[in-house]
């Protein structure tokens, strides 16, 4: 019998009995590999709280909050995903940027579990002390500065009043029927409530059907019963357009309100590439209900502006559902309802008010918070504007000269493919993907991109108090390995940031013969792919013609699927090579029947 754990130091000097053994939970692997091989029975116990149970506790003040913060770098990301599939957590989200998709931590739902840190990637930093900055008084909402809004006309519940409330568990789904619930029974109204739970991590969908009426001897059901929701309170857009949630629904009769906002499903774990189908929820929402009974906008990022948090949407929801007349509870009930759940009371009702607000005028709201933000482009950059970005930033990378290559690499199909047309989509493949290739990301590279300028004040942004920023590197030089022969990642504390700065002054010798690090098999590679990809695209270039280009852009595209670092790059380059050597055969077939 084997006891893995996060904290093994609390079974020192426990009694255990002879023969059980206690390790990090970081093991588990290898044991699991052990003990399959032993005849007869054996067993695992893991210990741990789960992280949502923590987040709950931290909330009620009964478990302190660590003073200890993920921060991922975006530039030095390059979207794998391997930090998801070590830690199969949803609040590493994906970002997309000027350089594809990345990753980020999104603070206000992390459950500080930290496992994501595992992920085979030096981006991660942990802000260590300090804590997160909270919005100034001025850039929050402030409610007593606007004008009183009308009491709604509200429903009568003369017979079962159906509410279903849907999102992602472990967010405060269940506590909004709690909430009703309370409201109803202080009300001496009838009312019956039934949880649906999922899974008990962040991502697991989760219901909470509420029936109220005005004497209880009409409620005849324990939930709310295909076609009988009078009010769906989709607070995750996803949920809302499951089976389940649209089953409830009838048109005409079911009011939605629908947050939009787009939050990653277990999906994105095992999909680096995964796309938020928000419109297709939407779309099946409205195509149960109709347009006119479907209230849709992005409530989390109301809650993030006006209140700090994204935990506060679901409050935030109920207000607007309450606000459009879809609740028959009177509003001090409500708040009475709020103050006796005695969690962050204010800020519960202040998202509550602002829920109402977005439901009487949403534009009003969104201009409060939009017009201070800054402005942003949301306009394809042309052909033109991408190279110039990257020429700069491999300026910045190398020098000018290495700049220059690619400029004129990328020139060369230019001219080759305006003789075919009005189309750039061969030349805006080789102007990312020659780019992402010529900038690989070494030892000289992430040091320049960690202690970058633009990475300081983005921390500084996000941190206040006294804070130390620790790295998560596995040099190959000095870097133990593990029974798969991986390297391991440790932590290094802000003395690396010194070391970053004198790699930073180093990067002349990149390639050359004073490179310590170009000996190594990931730097061989890198290199070569280099050269492999310009001699790839220049045999594309003998035979190009209009018929033939787009497998040429699909080609050009291939690097896309090499991403991130060490092992994880290696196997990612094995399964390119086996897709790239497919489609050159494919296009040296075409050029060979053209020939001939």
């Amino acid at each position: 019998m084997v006891i893995v754990t996060d904290q093994p130091e609390k079974y020192q000097g426990a009694a255990l009995e002879p023969g059980i053994t206690v390790h990090h939970r970081d093991e588990l692997d290898r044991i699991q590999r052990e003990l399959r091989e032993i005849e007869g029975v054996t067993a695992i116990i893991y210990d741990q709280t789960c992280a949502t149970e923590k987040r709950r506790r931290r909330k009620r003040g009964k478990l302190a909050t660590p003073a200890k913060r993920v921060v991922i770098n975006e530039l030095v990301c390059e979207g794998c995903g391997d930090c998801s599939v070590q830690s199969n957590c949803l609040s590493v989200e994906p970002v997309e940027t000027e350089f594809g998709r990345k990753r980020r931590i999104n603070q206000s739902t992390c459950n500080l579990d930290y496992s994501c840190v595992k992920g085979f990637c030096p981006s991660f930093v942990t802000v260590e002390g300090g804590q997160l900055k909270k919005p100034k008084k001025e850039q929050r909402g402030d409610l007593s500065a606007l004008p009183p809004l009308p009491e709604p006309a509200l429903p009568l519940a003369e017979k079962a009043w159906g509410i279903v409330v849907g999102g992602v568990g472990g967010t405060g789904v269940i506590t909004i029927g709690q909430l009703l619930g309370m409201a109803a029974h202080m009300e001496g109204k009838g009312v019956v409530t039934q949880d649906a739970g999922g899974l008990a991590q962040k991502g697991g969908a989760t219901w909470s059907h509420v029936q109220i009426a005005n004497r209880a001897e009409d409620i005849h059901t324990t939930k709310v019963d295909t076609a009988q929701a009078d009010l769906v309170i989709a607070c995750d857009s996803i949920v809302g357009a499951t089976k389940y949630t649209l089953a409830v629904m009838q048109k005409g009769r079911t009011y939605v309100a629908l947050n939009t906002h787009g939050t990653p499903t277990a999906a994105f774990v095992k999909n680096a590439d995964w796309q938020f189908p928000g419109g297709n929820c939407e779309a099946a929402v409205r195509g149960s209900v109709g347009d006119a009974l479907v209230g849709a906008f992005d409530a989390e990022q109301v809650a993030l502006q006006m209140l700090g948090d994204s935990i506060y949407t679901n409050p935030l929801m109920l207000g607007y559902a309450w606000q459009r007349g879809r609740i028959p509870l009177g509003h001090a009930s409500l708040m009475r309802a709020i103050e006796l759940n005695a969690v962050q009371v204010d800020n519960n009702k202040a998202a509550f008010e602002w829920g109402r607000r977005c439901a009487h005028d949403l534009t009003s709201v969104q201009a409060l918070f939009k017009a201070a933000q800054v402005i942003e482009f949301v306009k394809k950059p042309s052909l033109d504007e991408m190279v110039a970005k990257r020429v700069e930033f491999l300026t910045g990378y190398q020098d000018a000269a290495y700049a220059a290559t690619y400029k004129a690499f990328v020139d060369k199909v230019r001219a080759a493919e305006s003789k075919l047309g009005q189309s750039k989509a061969l030349s805006e493949a080789v102007a990312r993907y020659l780019f992402k290739l010529m900038a690989y990301k070494d030892e000289y590279e992430v040091s320049r991109l960690h202690t970058d300028p633009a990475f300081v004040a983005k921390i500084e942004s996000m941190f206040e108090g006294d804070y130390k920023l620790v790295h998560h590197l596995a040099p190959p030089i000095v870097a133990k390995r593990n029974d798969k022969g991986e390297l391991i990642k440790q932590s290094y504390g802000p003395w690396m940031r010194k070391a970053f700065g004198l790699l930073v002054k180093l990067k002349g010798l990149r390639g050359g013969a004073l490179d310590l690090f170009a000996g190594t098999n990931e730097r061989k590679t890198e290199r070569a792919l280099i050269q492999q990809y310009r001699d790839c695209i220049d045999e594309l270039l003998k035979t190009l013609n209009a018929a033939n280009l787009p497998l040429a852009a699909e080609i050009a595209r291939m690097p896309e699927e090499i991403r991130g670092y060490g092992h994880v790059k290696e196997r990612h380059v094995k399964a390119a090579r086996i897709k790239w050597d497919s489609l050159m055969a494919q296009w040296r077939a075409g050029a060979e029947r053209k020939a001939a």
